[in-house]
């Protein structure tokens, strides 16, 4: 596979269309699935990937070797899809002050094993919880990185980010819960 990919990374830089064609469908799933995760929306997620690939496609020279494509190229998409909420109005924040108790009476999110599908989890979070869970979770920012890609506070990010795991709770005790009654039935 890593010889595929390099193989074919090296012709997409010389924009053989053959390979970038390889590219995308190599890259296409996993994306859409990250696209889909900031968005909620299908559509828009589709419409935010191809985007990403187009962009990718034109600047694949400043993507340094093969092996750091799949990373370049997730960053380019999580930057679209939040480019796409900021431009479409669709965050809403709840600014309120984060306190240390807040955040201690939060489980951590990764203590729960279940099978777990994100997609329906995604569409039901509110969608400022999700990005900030996002960038956090996944992407791995701080609450400072969090704050200026987002444009909002500091503060806001950690209560955001507490928020969204007491929300993450409260959906597996419901899920739980809802499990339990139908065993019983």
């Amino acid at each position: 596979m890593n010889q595929d990919l390099q193989h074919i990374f090296s012709k997409a830089k010389k924009n053989d269309r053959l390979a970038q064609k390889s590219l995308f469908e190599m890259f296409s799933g996993k994306m859409l699935s990250v696209a889909n995760s900031y968005i909620n929306n299908r559509d828009d997620a589709e419409d935010v990937l191809m985007n990403a690939f187009y962009k990718a496609f034109t600047k694949l020279s400043d993507c340094k070797n093969y092996e750091s494509f799949p990373f370049w190229l997730r960053k380019i998409v999580v930057n679209d899809a939040i480019s796409f909420i900021r431009t479409n109005k669709h965050i809403l924040y709840a600014e309120t002050e984060f306190t240390d108790s807040v955040a201690e009476q939060t489980e951590d999110v990764d203590a729960i094993s279940q099978d777990i599908d994100l997609e329906v989890i995604f569409r039901e979070m509110p969608i400022g919880y999700k990005l900030v869970f996002n960038l956090s979770v996944f992407e791995e920012k701080k609450h400072q990185e969090i704050a200026e890609i987002l444009n909002i506070s500091e503060g806001t990010s950690k209560s955001q980010l507490s928020k969204a795991k007491k929300w993450l709770q409260d959906y597996f005790n419901q899920q739980n819960t809802k499990q339990n009654a139908e065993s019983e039935i």
